[in-house]
C-alpha cells in the first residue's frame, strides 16, 4: 500500500491482544482502565478492555505504548473534538 506524500503515518501494532503501539497520536481524549479515546491522524480511536494502562506517551512524536487486555479498536470522526479545541490536560490544568 502506498502512502500519499505529505500524509502523516497511523500504525497500530498489536501483540497477543495484550501490547501494542500506535503512531499518529494526536492527543489523548480520555482514558480509564476499561477504555481509551485518543485522537489521532486516522479520527478518534476508542480501544476498549480491560486494565488498559498508557506505559508511554510522547505526543511531540505522535507515539504511544499501551498494555492491557484489548476486547475493541473502533475509529469514529474526530472533526466534533478538534473543533472544541481543548486538549485533556488544558482541561485538567483550567
Amino acid at each position: 500500500m502506498e502512502e500519499k506524500a505529505g500524509a502523516a503515518v497511523h500504525r497500530i501494532v498489536l501483540n497477543n491482544r495484550q501490547a501494542g503501539s500506535l503512531t499518529g497520536v494526536r492527543d489523548v481524549v480520555s482514558f480509564d482502565e476499561n477504555q481509551v479515546v485518543l485522537d489521532t491522524d486516522m479520527g478518534l480511536l476508542t480501544v476498549k478492555g480491560k486494565d488498559l494502562h498508557l506505559s508511554r506517551l510522547t505526543l511531540e512524536k505522535g507515539e504511544a505504548e499501551m498494555d492491557g487486555t484489548v476486547d475493541s479498536l473502533v475509529y469514529s470522526s474526530n472533526e466534533a473534538y478538534r473543533r472544541s479545541g481543548e486538549s485533556l490536560f488544558a482541561r485538567l490544568f483550567k
